[in-house]
C-alpha cells in the first residue's frame, strides 16, 4: 500500500479565504458532471424551502431546538500547508488497515492506496469527486437515493448541496477486505462547517469493515458537521461499519445513516458518541430482502451539557428477517441524552425477528435519559420486543471497588467502562474493539483530570 500527500494545487481551493455565511453561499461543486452539479442546485432550493425544526415537531420530541442554529457558521475553507501537514500526523488509529483517507474541511489530504491485490480483484476506493466523474453510473444509482425519514430532511438536503468531497468504496462480489479501511474527517478553524460523506457497497457475498473518524483540529472550537453515509449489503455481504463521532464540545452536528440490507445479508452499524455540544443521529436499517440481519449499535459518554439525540428505525420489508438494536448511554453533570426508535414491519414481513434495547446508566442528579422505543407490525407470525431502562451506579458494586483501595472515581469509571464495552464488544474485529476501548478510556481520563 503507497501513500500519496496531496499538493495544494491539487485540493479543492474552493473560495480559498472566504468567510461567507452557510446560510446564503450555496453551492460551490467544482466536479465536471453536470447531473451532480443540478442536484446540487436542486438541494439547495430544496434546503431553503423546507422549515427548521419546531418544538411540536413529533420527530424532534425532547430536543433542544435552540440547539440547533445556523447562523454562525461559515462554509468551509483551504487548510493551509502546516495545517494539512499537522493533522496527517495526528490521523493515527489501527496498526494495520486495508487503505486510509484523511481529508479536512472536505478536502482531500492523504491517500493510502489499495494493494495491487485488491485493484485487481476490482475494489473501486476514490474520493467522490473522482467517482462521480470515473464511476458516474453505480455513484449516482446509489449516492442519497435513500430519503432521510426521521426528522431531518432538512438538513440531508443541506448536506446534499454543499458536499464535495468523501469517499466511494465499492467492493465487488465475492471480495473479502480482511483488514478494516480508516477515514478521518477534520473540522478546521473556528466556527467553520464540514460536510463528509461515505458511499459504501458491499457487492455479493463480499466482506468489509470500515471505520470513520470525525475530529476536530482545536478542542475548543466552535463548528457545524453534517455527515451523511450511504451503506448497501448486497445479497450474502457482510458489511461492518463504525463511525466515532468526537468532535469538538462546542460542535453541532448531525450524522444521517442510511443501511439497505439484501438478501442473506448482514449489516453491523456502530456509532460512538464522544463529543459536540447537540449530536443528532439518524440512523435508518432497510431489510429489502429475505433472510437479512441488520446490529444496530451505539456507545454515548455525555458529560457537563452534553446533548446526545438518536432516532432509529429498524424497517423490515421482506420477510424472514432480523434486526438487533442495543444503545447504551451514560450521563454525568447535566448530560441530556434522547432516543426515539421505531420497529416497522411491513406488510407481508412474516417471521419477523428484532429487537430493540436502550441502557441508560445515570451517574448525577441532574442528568436526563429520555427513551421512547416503539412498534408498527403490519404482518403476522412475528417476534418483536422492545424495551428502555435507567439506572444508577450500583452502590454495592462502588463499595466492593473502593474496599479493594480504588478510589471513587477510578471505580466509578471502571463500573462505566464495563456497562459501555458491552456494546464495543459485539465488534467482530479485535482491533477495532481495542481501538474504541481505548478513546472511551481517554475520555474518562480527561474526565477525571478536571475533577
Amino acid at each position: 500500500m503507497t501513500t500519496a500527500t496531496l499538493a495544494p494545487e491539487k485540493m479543492n481551493p474552493t473560495r480559498a479565504g472566504e468567510s461567507a455565511s452557510l446560510l446564503t453561499q450555496g453551492p460551490y461543486s467544482q466536479t465536471p458532471a453536470d447531473w451532480f452539479r443540478e442536484s446540487q442546485q436542486e438541494s439547495w432550493s430544496r434546503f431553503q424551502s423546507l422549515p427548521m425544526p419546531q418544538r411540536t415537531d413529533e420527530s424532534w420530541r425532547f430536543a433542544t431546538i435552540k440547539a440547533v442554529d445556523l447562523s454562525p457558521y461559515s462554509a468551509p475553507l483551504a487548510v493551509t500547508d502546516a495545517v494539512r501537514a499537522d493533522l496527517i500526523k495526528r490521523s493515527t488509529g489501527l496498526k494495520e488497515t486495508a487503505g486510509r483517507m484523511i481529508f479536512a474541511n472536505d478536502q482531500l489530504l492523504q491517500r493510502e492506496v489499495l494493494s495491487d491485490d485488491l485493484k485487481r480483484k476490482g475494489v473501486i476506493w476514490e474520493p467522490i469527486e473522482q467517482a462521480v466523474v470515473a464511476h458516474a453510473g453505480i455513484f449516482r444509482k446509489h449516492f442519497m437515493t435513500q430519503e432521510a425519514v426521521l426528522g431531518s430532511r432538512k438538513f440531508a438536503a443541506l448536506h446534499k448541496a454543499m458536499v464535495k468531497s468523501g469517499t466511494f468504496l465499492y467492493v465487488p462480489r465475492d471480495v473479502e477486505i480482511d483488514l478494516p479501511i480508516e477515514i478521518f474527517h477534520w473540522l478546521h478553524g473556528e466556527n467553520g462547517s464540514t460536510f463528509p460523506h461515505t458511499l459504501l457497497i458491499a457487492g455479493e457475498n463480499s466482506k468489509v469493515t470500515l471505520v470513520d473518524y470525525f475530529e476536530s483540529a482545536d478542542s475548543e472550537a466552535p463548528g457545524f458537521a453534517c455527515g451523511v453515509n450511504d451503506l448497501f449489503a448486497e445479497a450474502g455481504a457482510k458489511l461492518n461499519y463504525v463511525c466515532v463521532q468526537n468532535w469538538s464540545r462546542k460542535v453541532l452536528s448531525f450524522q444521517i445513516n442510511s443501511t439497505v440490507v439484501g438478501r442473506d445479508a448482514n449489516a453491523t452499524g456502530m456509532t460512538m458518541n464522544l463529543g459536540s455540544f447537540y449530536a443528532r443521529s439518524e440512523s435508518v436499517s432497510r431489510l429489502v430482502g429475505e433472510g437479512g440481519r441488520s446490529d444496530m449499535l451505539s456507545v454515548s459518554a455525555a458529560e457537563d451539557a452534553q446533548e446526545v439525540d438518536q432516532r432509529t428505525l429498524q424497517d423490515h420489508q421482506s420477510p424472514n428477517t432480523s434486526s438487533d438494536l442495543l444503545y447504551k448511554n451514560s450521563l454525568d453533570d447535566r448530560a441530556r441524552t434522547i432516543f426515539a426508535g421505531l420497529i416497522r414491519v411491513e406488510p407481508g414481513a412474516h417471521k419477523t425477528d428484532a429487537y430493540q434495547k436502550v441502557r441508560n446508566l445515570i451517574l448525577s442528579d441532574e442528568a436526563e435519559a429520555n427513551s421512547a422505543p416503539g412498534l408498527e407490525i403490519e404482518a403476522d407470525d412475528v417476534r418483536c420486543t422492545h424495551g428502555a431502562t435507567s439506572g444508577q451506579v450500583e452502590k454495592e458494586e462502588l463499595f466492593y471497588l473502593q474496599a479493594r483501595g480504588i478510589s471513587k472515581h477510578t471505580a466509578q469509571r471502571l463500573i462505566v467502562s464495563g456497562f459501555l464495552n458491552e456494546v464495543v464488544g459485539r465488534l467482530e474485529n479485535e482491533a477495532v474493539r481495542e481501538r474504541l476501548r481505548g478513546l472511551l478510556a481517554v475520555k474518562f481520563e480527561r474526565k477525571n483530570n478536571n475533577l
